[in-house]
Formats: C-alpha cells, structure tokens, sequence
C-alpha cells in the first residue's frame, strides 16, 4: 500500500481500465475528435481577434472586417458543438463502461464463498458496487478527457503564441515551471487525501448499514446515545478527511491565479512599453491576443490539477472495485456432472472442516443418511450441526474427507444442478422488500402464481396467505419486517417446497414461533418431508421424536445415534440428559 502511496498515477491500473472501452471504440474515438476541436477552435479565436484588430481596427478599415466577425463566430459555434457532444458521449462512455464494471462485479460477489462474506463488512461492498462506481464514471467523464483536452488546449495555445510573438511567449513560459511544480506536489498531497476519504466514506457506510439493520437491538438495550457518539466520531474523520482536499486545494488555487495575474501584469508592463516604443517589435492585437491567451494557457493548468483530483479518485476507486475482482474466493465448479435429481443416499466420510485454521468444527464426521430418511440432527449450540447443512450445499470446501450423494463426491456435480435439488429452510428467514409471490417464486418464470397457490392449498398455508391484505401481492417490506417469525417461516417452507427438492433441509425452522405457526409449520413439515431425504435440525427434541433416525452431535463429533427410544434407553446417554432437561423444564413451566 506504502509503494502504491507513493505513486502518482498507476498506468497498469489505467491500461486494465481502458480494457472495458474497447467495445465503445466509435464513441472514445467521436469523444477524442471533440476534444481535438475544442482545443483547436478554442485557441484560434484569439488569433483572429488579434488580426481583426490589426488588420481593421487599428488601422480602420472595414474592408474585410465582416469576415473576421463571420469566423470568429464560425469558431465559437463550432466550440460550443464539440463541447455539446463532448460532455454528451464522455458522460455516455463512462457510464457505459460502468456498467460493465458493475455487472462484472455483482456477478463475482454472487459466486463468493461464504467464508468472503464471514469476514468482509456488507457497507464495504455496498461502497464498491455504487459510490467507487460513479468515481470510475467520472474517470471519462471529468477526467481523463478533460485533461487530455486542456494538454492540447495548452500546446496549441503555446504554438500559436509563439508563432504570433516569440518575445511575449518566453515571458509567459518563465512561469510555467512554476506552476508544473506546484501542481506536481498539489497532486501528490490530493491523492493521499482522496484515499483518505475514499477509506472513511467506506467506513461511514459500513457503520451505517449494520446500525440500521440491527436498529431494534440498538433500541432495545439504549445504546442510541452511544451509537450516536460513535457516529459523530467517524463522521468528524469523514469531514477532516474532505477539509484536508479542501485546504490542499484553497493553497494551491490562489498560487496559481497569482501567478497567471502576475504573468497578465508583466506581458501588459513589457508588450506596452514595447508599442509605445520607437522599435516597436509587438503590435496591439498581438498585445490584446495574449491577454486572452494567458487564461487559455494557465487555466487549463489549473484545471488539470483539479480533473488530476477527479482522475486519482477514480483510479482509487478502480483500484479497490479490481481486488475485489482480483478476489480468489470462488467456489471451485469444475464438476460435470449435471444432476437431474437425487434418490436421496447422503454419506459422509471422515468429514473434518475449520472456519479459522487449525479451529476444527468437524473431527472427523462420518453418517450413514438412506434415500426417504427423515433424521433429526441434535447438540449443544456450536456442535456443528447447522456446519454439516453448509458443507453439503458447497457453500464451503472441506478440509478432508468427502461428501457423497448417491454414491457421487459432491464435487462432481455442476455447483448450480446440486444446489436445485437441496432445499433448505432456515431459522433466520430472508425475505426481499417484494411481494409474497416474488419471494415465494424468486422471479422464476417458470412457476405461475396457480402453481404457487395448488401448492399453499397442499401444505395447509392458503388461508393464512390469503388473510393478508392482497393475499399473494401483499408486499412485505424489507426482510419481511411486515410479518411476524413465525409468518416468515411459512412463507419460506412454501419457497423451499415449490422448488421440489429431492432433499430438504430444516435448520431450527421452528426455534422462535409462536404455538399456532408452529403447528402449521409441524403439518407442513409432514408434507414435504415424504417421499424426500429429509435432514432436521433442532433443540426442541419433541417436534423430531418420529424421526427415522436422531444424530447427536458434541463438540464436532458424533456421540450418539439412533431412534428416539434406543436413545432413551441408554440411561448416562447425551440424548437422554438433553431430553430430561428439556423436559423437565416444560413440566416446571
């Protein structure tokens, strides 16, 4: 980080960029054509001003005058056209290749493995996939044109002068140095300040987006104080960071006015003493010329330094969206196997897995699961179970030891066809800011809202769909926050049933309902369990008694298994003292 710190441009960074324009080579290169007039337009106005002015005014002759009215309005026009189109198909460029960026990257974060997400903050990536975006944008739009413009602008502009008056020329160029240097250190301050606040806009969203999800938490225990005083805190940093730009740019932008005036006062001071002279060497539109010369050359300077600063936030911005691309958390999907469906035979063999290295979840897990089995998995919060769920879904690697399906590694399937035909039910539901049938459906075309209702109608949950305002169009707001736990249950036991899966999977999905939802989600539970591989997971031990078989699961190991009563019998068994407690407890309430 120290040794990109100390670079003022990352031209392999750039190069990577300009990789995305290559599909809008058309648009880049009208852009670069308006670019060109501007800077060719721009700096000729002048030039025939001054010979307006001494070809005519001077010397008062009309005799042609109307011509050089005609061009330099013809040149102002022209000016005024390619600043149109280019502003237009700049702005249309960056965002294009935004776009682009943007869906390249969404596609990435969708094929993470979970681990990224245990350890990466949402803010962040919210941070990545919008703000850095429309940094990169301004690369095109406000950047890297504008500054190639005002490079030209100022060669054409030096050219001309000189070819006008070498004498008046050299005086102007004496302060040029000048100005190159300060830019240089203006630009090398600014782009330690951006990333600055680049780093504190991603921590002011990460701050914001955890509060405003775990809101309720924050109201419940009275921390709303405390997270304020937080807040003030990065925010005070936010704005140190901006002020820092803020005073690197007060510094340098009064410099270099002072300068251009000063370079204004010297060529007024030096070409008027040379036209009052006797050997006069400069004539008075060549004079007039240069006052209007000297802002086209020294403010294109300053201008650079300011799109320098758009230019350097969005390379920031570039750099942190492409290590993001640059990411190796993808889940490994060369199976080639396509699954068309499962008779259900699971088999884990000597199963070890770690979150954190060398922290095993699994010691070595080995179970027999037959095809139509209902088994209930069982333990002590952080046994493994729901880790078990994980691994069987791919959404983590395991260590060692293998995961079959019908006598097949896991790893053999193609990651998509496995995962269609597992369906899980979990404790802590998600639902999106849609409607029920959306969430039910997840936009797939292929499941009509008939099929949606024949199956609500079979599990027993039309009538509770139905009561609501709209029924299947009732929109349940952000993570369904318009239904209660248990509501949401339901609706996500309809979700995993419509997908018809040949193994389905219930982590705790009735830990946290009420006696009425948990009673339909029991009657549902009966339904789409028969006839499929179903797995389980539970503290509450009565609602898996008829299971086919019961896994007892301790510190990542299997100690236990079997039906409900072989359990029992076993008198100083794991099963039977969590049982006891359970039920004891019951009796005591």
């Amino acid at each position: 980080m120290a040794e990109q710190q100390k670079k003022i441009f990352d031209l392999s960074l750039f190069k990577r960029l300009l990789k995305y324009v290559k599909p809008y080579k058309l648009i880049f290169g009208l852009s670069l054509i308006c670019v060109i007039g501007l800077a060719v337009f721009g700096a000729f106005r002048p030039y025939v001003l001054k010979e307006a002015i001494d070809v005519n005014i001077k010397t008062q002759v009309y005799d042609g005058f109307l011509f050089f009215i005609i061009l330099m309005i013809g040149l102002l026009v022209l000016e005024v056209i390619c600043q149109l189109f280019f502003i237009y198909y700049a702005s249309w460029l960056g965002q294009s290749v935004v776009k682009d960026i943007r869906v390249k990257l969404f596609n990435r974060i969708l094929k993470f493995k979970m681990s990224y997400y245990d350890k990466s903050s949402v803010g962040v990536l919210i941070t990545r996939s919008v703000t850095d975006m429309e940094r990169i944008a301004d690369i095109f739009g406000q950047g890297l044109f504008m500054i190639f413009s005002d490079i030209l602008k100022m060669a054409v502009v030096a050219g001309v002068m000189l070819f006008i008056n070498a004498k008046l020329s050299l005086i102007v160029f004496v302060t040029l140095p000048i100005i190159v240097f300060a830019t240089k250190i203006f630009q090398k301050y600014m782009k330690r300040a951006f990333e600055d606040v680049r780093n504190e806009v991603s921590n002011l969203n990460s701050f914001v987006q955890e509060r405003v999800t775990g809101m309720k938490i924050l109201q419940l225990f009275t921390r709303e104080d405390t997270e304020y005083k937080n807040f003030t805190k990065i925010n005070e940093r936010h704005k140190k960071g901006w002020l820092r730009t803020v005073w690197y740019n007060s510094i340098f932008f009064p410099i270099a006015e002072f300068l251009s005036s000063l370079t204004m006062a010297a060529i007024l001071i030096i070409g008027g003493f040379d036209i009052i002279g006797a050997n006069s060497t400069a004539t008075l539109g060549e004079l007039i010329s240069f006052t209007m010369f000297i802002p086209m050359l020294f403010r294109p300077l300053n201008q650079i330094a300011n799109k320098f600063n758009t230019l350097q936030m969005g390379m920031v911005a570039a750099d942190r969206v492409f290590k993001i691309l640059d990411t190796d958390s993808k889940i490994n999907d060369e199976g080639k196997v396509v699954a068309q469906g499962f008779k259900g035979d699971i088999e884990l063999k000597s199963v070890r897995f770690s979150y954190i290295e060398n922290e095993e979840v699994l010691k070595g897990v080995s179970v027999d699961i037959n095809a139509g089995e209902t088994v209930a998995i069982v333990g002590a919060t952080g046994a493994g179970k729901s880790t078990i769920i994980n691994l069987l879904n791919r959404f983590y690697d395991i260590d060692s030891g293998a995961i079959e399906i019908d006598g097949t590694n896991i790893n053999q399937f193609t990651l998509n066809s496995l995962r269609q035909h597992i369906a899980v039910v979990l404790q802590d539901v998600f639902l999106f800011a849609d409607t029920i049938l959306n969430n039910i459906t997840l936009n797939n075309p292929d499941i009509s809202e008939e099929d949606v209702i024949k199956a609500a109608k079979a599990i027993g949950i039309h009538d509770f769909i139905s009561s609501l305002p709209n029924g299947y169009h009732y929109n349940v707001k952000e993570r369904g926050v318009m239904l209660s736990s248990g509501q949401r249950q339901l609706i996500s036991f309809l979700r995993a049933y419509m997908t018809n899966p040949s193994i389905l999977v219930l982590d705790e999905a009735t830990s946290s309902v009420d006696s009425y939802s948990e009673q339909l989600i029991q009657d549902a539970t009966d339904k789409i369990t028969q006839g499929r591989t179903s797995i389980i997971i539970a503290h509450r031990l009565a609602t898996i008694q008829q299971a086919d078989k019961i896994i007892v699961m301790d510190a990542g190991q299997i100690v236990e298994m079997g039906t409900h009563n072989s359990l029992l019998e076993n008198e100083n068994g794991y099963y039977r003292n969590l049982y006891e407690v359970q039920f004891l407890n019951a009796e005591a309430v």
